[in-house]
């Protein structure tokens, strides 16, 4: 009985141990984190200097290094003053390649602009600027988001005294608003016998609005609120007078003699304006979405957002905990677009 009392009390021992021994490594893991953020802080800005550029070489480096290790020790063996001469001649070669390498990247200046929101599924872009005080040029640049092992390179050159432009990109997992990964800066210029690359870990953030519903259903009724006077929308209705153009007014409502001549002067385009007897207004209600799980009716809000901003209606959005009172335009547009993203 001893023995089965000691033996249900021995397997929990090698658990004991890992945790004894993973103790240890805690604190280096610690240092080792808060090294690397203190090198690389988060910034739409950053200067690449000697203290945030990291050089290695290449596997081609490698099999070059090698190569010189073995006509060495040829030349050492057989006293051949040429194996001499040629060693140190692509050794020399070698060393000031490395050296070009590094300065390829060290003083540049880079600057990333704000994405722009973007749907779920599609690839945000992201702008990035190179600056290059330099009195000359760098070649060969390339940038990509992401671990170093993933994504491509978009390669680019940057002039001398001047900048340059380059876009990398990526599909953020869902709806919402996420940070940019990091972006890694590399080059191999001018013999790929170095790679020197740096991390930039950008403070912009992307909005992502939910996946429009394809094809979208049908718009719910609008509602009329007597007595209101309402935007000039039908080619019926009273004349009132003229006013300047807006996006969706039909071509029957344009003035084009007055329209010419405003245009001839530098003006827009002129619309009748027009009263209609009764105002409308249409609401797009979460609970107008019922029987759809919650992803599925943001989608569908998502897809008449977009449908009534072309057809110029005054709309609203009810969402729980969330209601804009209804109004028309690109502002209007971003607010429920917004609002849709960030609902939680």
């Amino acid at each position: 009985m001893a023995r089965s009392s000691t033996a249900s009390i021995d397997p929990p021992l090698p658990e004991v141990r890992q945790r004894g021994w993973s103790r240890p490594l805690a604190p280096l893991q610690r240092r080792w984190k808060a090294w690397w953020l203190d090198r690389h802080p988060v910034s739409d800005t950053l200067r690449l200097t000697q203290r945030n550029i990291y050089i290695l070489p290449t596997r081609p480096g490698v099999a070059f290094g090698g190569t010189l290790v073995v006509l060495l020790l040829g030349s050492i063996n057989y006293q051949l003053n040429l194996g001499y001469i040629l060693t140190f001649l692509l050794a020399g070669s070698a060393v000031v390649s490395m050296h070009v390498t590094h300065r390829t990247l060290r003083g540049l200046q880079l600057h990333l602009r704000p994405p722009q929101p973007v749907f779920a599924g599609s690839a945000a872009v992201v702008d990035v600027t190179l600056d290059s005080e330099a009195p000359r040029a760098r070649f060969g640049i390339g940038l990509r988001l992401g671990s170093a092992t993933d994504g491509r390179l978009a390669w680019c050159d940057v002039p001398a005294g001047a900048h340059s432009q380059a876009q990398v990109s990526f599909v953020p997992p869902g709806r919402g608003r996420h940070e940019v990964p990091a972006i890694h800066i590399e080059t191999r210029f001018p013999l790929g016998l170095f790679r020197a690359w740096s991390v930039w870990r950008p403070a912009a953030q992307v909005l992502v609005y939910p996946r429009a519903e394809s094809p979208a259903a049908p718009l719910p009724p609008m509602r009329p609120l007597p007595g209101g006077s309402g935007r000039g929308r039908s080619e019926g209705g009273d004349t009132e007078g003229i006013r300047s153009y807006r996006r969706g007014d039909s071509l029957k409502l344009v003035l084009w003699k007055k329209s010419a001549s405003r245009l001839a002067a530098g003006g827009e385009l002129v619309s009748r304006d027009t009263a209609n007897p009764v105002q409308q207004e249409l609401w797009l209600d979460w609970q107008q979405c019922a029987g759809l799980a919650p992803e599925d009716r943001l989608s569908r809000l998502t897809a008449w957002v977009l449908l009534v901003d072309r057809l110029d209606v005054d709309h609203g959005l009810r969402l729980p905990g969330t209601e804009l009172p209804p109004a028309h335009g690109e502002a209007q547009r971003r607010a429920c677009l917004e609002a849709l993203a960030l609902w939680a």
